[in-house]
């Protein structure tokens, strides 16, 4: 990586940080509760050896192979790998024992698989319930249209919670891709107030978390309760 490419990626992290902290001064929380996750699929690991130098130790990749083959190579770093992407059929193993987060958990039977795993390698696996709040066909997770459709889920998820080996940390969804940020506000209101429900119904849940929000909508994301965002083109450039 040549010096160009290193100064860019410290100045996008300076500057995808000085944001985070601007929306979170606009709605009035502390931008010390808001966690960036890198996110550097299709991107060389010598741009994550790049970010960990510069204080970015928290990491998302979305396919597997690509991960794993990243994970050995940087090894020796201090990272947190988070996984954001699908989580395919029978790789269930692979994800509980690589990674130390994963923010796609979007059926009972994938939990219950990670949980099987983790249990087998004495881990505790911290997790996100994923949701489908927009009704894309093309987004994954649990379809949540109103609170009807909410309140069915809740066995679901009261399993999911006394599952050994996970740890929900909270819920994560998609926004639809929209060039205007604004549009994406309605679903991420919506997360915050599902999230809110969630943690009053299912006592002692500890669902709290709310991983939303990537590159071009996560300011909106945080001025409506994102503790978590997914930043990939904003600190990396485009794939």
């Amino acid at each position: 990586m040549n010096d160009m490419q290193e100064l860019n990626i410290k100045e996008n992290i300076e500057k995808v940080k000085a944001r985070i902290q601007q929306a979170a001064k606009r709605s009035g929380r502390d931008d010390r509760d808001i966690s960036l996750v890198a996110v550097t699929k299709q991107k060389p690991a010598a741009v994550i050896k790049e970010l960990v130098e510069n204080g970015i130790r928290k990491i998302g990749e979305s396919y597997l192979q690509e991960a794993v083959f990243k994970i050995d190579l940087l090894e020796k770093y201090e990272i947190e790998w988070h996984m954001i992407g699908n989580i395919q059929r029978g790789k269930e193993k692979h994800v509980a024992s690589r990674f130390q987060i994963v923010h796609s958990v979007g059926s009972l039977k994938t939990a219950r698989e990670l949980s099987r795993y983790a249990a087998a390698i004495n881990k505790n696996l911290s997790i996100y319930l994923e949701l489908n709040v927009s009704g894309e066909s093309t987004k994954l997770g649990w379809q949540v249209k109103g609170e009807k459709s909410l309140a069915k889920l809740l066995p679901e998820f009261e399993e999911i919670l006394d599952l050994p080996a996970l740890s929900v940390l909270g819920l994560m969804t998609m926004a639809p891709y929209s060039i205007k940020p604004e549009d994406a506000r309605p679903y991420f209101r919506r997360m915050r107030e599902i999230r809110d429900y969630l943690s009053s119904t299912l006592t002692g849940s500890g669902i709290l978390d709310l991983s939303m929000g990537m590159s071009g909508d996560f300011e909106v994301a945080i001025e409506e309760g994102a503790t978590v965002v997914r930043i990939g083109s904003a600190l990396v450039g485009p794939r």
